[in-house]
């Protein structure tokens, strides 16, 4: 196993799912829940997004070469939407999503786009391409994110209470400026292979 490749998983599904910033959009979702059921709708919500960041992981290169798209493009793209988050992030801004009446909240709007956006697939998909014999290392990586971001998205009625507005802004601010790093990281991997 890998453990820079494990460590590099982790943190980029982690700071994209960012469990602490949507801590406040999970309580919105599920007002008027009981505690078990706000419970039973985190749960099947993070195995769908694990479900799905595992299969777009092995199924994504088949895509891209249908696509004709390279790995190259694929960084420079994911580099500039994961950028692009990162500025939300450290703008503060958070977009509710709007739930329609009879949907099932755990897979719209809560696993996808959420927990699993496209950035967070993107992700996963790059760090597959770029780690051939380690792939293990990014599942392992990928499903320790979702499980530590189930595990917060769980308590978010506590973690509310106990960091409050302020210190859920300050942390979605942090997570921002480190997306934005490996945002630029990526990015400007895939522009040395497109262009140098």
């Amino acid at each position: 196993m890998d453990t820079s490749v494990l460590v590099r998983t982790f943190v980029a599904v982690f700071v994209l799912a960012d469990a602490l910033g949507n801590a406040p959009i999970f309580l919105v979702l599920t007002k008027g829940m009981e505690p078990q059921q706000r419970n039973r709708v985190v749960d099947k919500a993070s195995i769908v997004a694990i479900a799905v960041l595992l299969s777009f992981a092995f199924g994504g290169q088949f895509i891209l070469d249908y696509l004709h798209i390279s790995i190259a493009s694929l960084r420079v793209a994911g580099g500039l939407l994961l950028l692009l988050i990162a500025l939300k992030m450290l703008e503060g801004e958070l977009d509710t999503p709007i739930v329609e009446q009879g949907r099932d909240i755990a897979i719209t709007p809560l696993a996808l786009p959420l927990l699993a956006g496209p950035a967070t697939i993107t992700t996963v998909m790059l760090l597959m391409s770029e780690s051939p014999n380690a792939h293990f290392s990014v599942v392992v990586g990928t499903v320790a994110a979702m499980v530590v971001t189930w595990f917060i998205v769980r308590q978010a009625g506590r973690i509310d209470k106990w960091i409050g507005a302020e210190g859920a802004v300050i942390v979605t601010q942090l997570l921002g400026f480190l997306l934005a790093a490996l945002a630029i990281e990526i990015g400007s991997e895939g522009i040395k292979e497109l262009f140098f």
